[in-house]
């Protein structure tokens, strides 16, 4: 009888399915608990075991849990969903099962917790304010200084998360954010000046660094990653310092993390510790440059195994994501052959299908698909992966007449 690997929720970038699909090849059945199995097409696809379950109710997930212990055996509990880490690692911990510190994952998740451990820590200091009224960011924006970054205490994916240079725009985000019930609290904090990286940690170990590339303020949604990031040797490892101090001054030392930072003149500055894997198919990034399969790592290390994590290859890896060149129709797309042409393309895929009504919101949910490369320079790989991009025009009809545009 195999034993049971059970995923409290899932992500609906494709991780979760691979996580599903690992637990199969390393001989474990994968039992997905959720809210809603349906939100997730390779359930059914896949035929994944699922089950219906209240995932918010820690004493119903608990119960479950354990009536599944006794009758079949669970070898671990995990989640491929940032927001459901936590309640995993808890539930692991209750059956002696191998998981992240769940306390420490909680406080890492409330970014306003995590900005005061590390201040006490003495990592990093940027200035910032946690608040719950729209008149408070308001007035935390004037003691910071304009222009300051509005974003949800809690949430992942760059959702609410933007930039505000006058009061007004402070007062007016705050009041969007906060009238989502689910929201809480904002936090307000200063601009971090400098380009962009991601420290992808495994099991208190860094494996590499991460070059991120934005699309146009005053949103951060992550168009384009590259692997290894182009940085002198002693440049990645102060950034690899930098990211470990934080991970550690948060109690977070097992599985894998996500440190998002931007180099600045001085010195490196945190934007947010993620207690997960990053997001964005860095993971695959990373498989394709180095070897290491980070989605096979983490679910060995969820049931008690000792993973591999040495590089077995030295190449490099760029993605890059294609989004709507504006709202309204999205009702035909042209230059798929095109870009699948390009060299060193590992995966050309889109996320939806047309006809599809656009309603772009600044976050991760705007892209519509991406060009994943490899190759043996940076150099080649991101030319691969910007020539892709390029090759693919998303007909939009923004008028109502349709129109031909790139995707930005």
């Amino acid at each position: 009888m195999l034993r049971l690997l059970l995923f409290i929720e899932s992500n609906t970038s494709g991780t979760g399915r691979l996580f599903a699909h690992t637990a199969r090849t390393l001989g474990f059945e994968p039992v997905l608990i959720s809210r809603q199995p349906s939100r997730y097409p390779y359930v059914t696809e896949d035929a994944v075991r699922s089950i219906e379950a209240n995932t918010a109710d820690l004493t119903v997930l608990r119960s479950l849990v354990q009536q599944l212990a006794r009758s079949k055996g669970v070898a671990g509990i995990t989640s491929s969903s940032e927001y459901f880490i936590a309640t995993a690692a808890r539930l692991a911990a209750e059956l002696g099962l191998p998981g992240p510190d769940a306390d420490a994952v909680a406080a890492c998740r409330n970014k306003a917790t995590q900005r005061r451990r590390l201040d006490e820590a003495g990592v990093d200091r940027v200035r910032h304010a946690e608040v719950t009224e729209a008149a408070d960011a308001v007035q935390a924006a004037i003691g910071i200084g304009l222009p300051v970054v509005l974003k949800p205490v809690a949430g992942s994916g760059s959702v609410g998360v933007r930039l505000c240079a006058t009061m007004a725009e402070v007062a007016a985000h705050a009041r969007v954010l906060l009238a989502d019930p689910t929201c809480g609290a904002l936090l307000v904090e200063e601009v971090v000046r400098g380009d962009e990286y991601s420290v992808e940690i495994f099991h208190d170990a860094v494996i590499g660094v991460t070059r991120k590339h934005l699309g146009a303020l005053p949103h951060f949604v992550e168009m384009g990653h590259d692997f290894p990031a182009p940085l002198a040797s002693t440049v990645a490892d102060r950034i690899a310092g930098f990211a470990l101090a934080a991970t550690r001054a948060l109690g977070l030392t097992w599985g894998p993390l996500h440190v998002e930072l931007r180099l600045g003149e001085d010195s490196p500055h945190l934007m947010e510790v993620n207690p997960r894997l990053a997001g964005g198919f860095i993971p695959e990034l990373v498989r394709q440059a180095t070897g290491i399969d980070l989605i096979r790592a983490t679910v060995e290390l969820a049931v008690g195994r000792t993973p591999e994590v040495t590089p077995t290859r030295q190449e490099h890896a760029a993605i890059r994501f294609l989004t709507p060149p504006d709202d309204g129709l999205w009702f035909a797309t042209e230059g798929l052959e095109a870009a699948r042409g390009a060299p060193f393309l590992r995966d050309l895929r889109l996320y939806r299908a047309s006809p599809l009504l656009i309603a772009r919101r600044g976050d991760f949910q705007d892209r519509l698909g991406h060009a994943l490369t490899s190759a043996p320079t940076l150099e080649a790989a991101v030319a691969a992966a910007e020539l892709a991009r390029c090759a693919i025009r998303f007909r939009v009809a923004a008028d109502g007449t349709g129109t031909l545009a790139t995707v930005a």
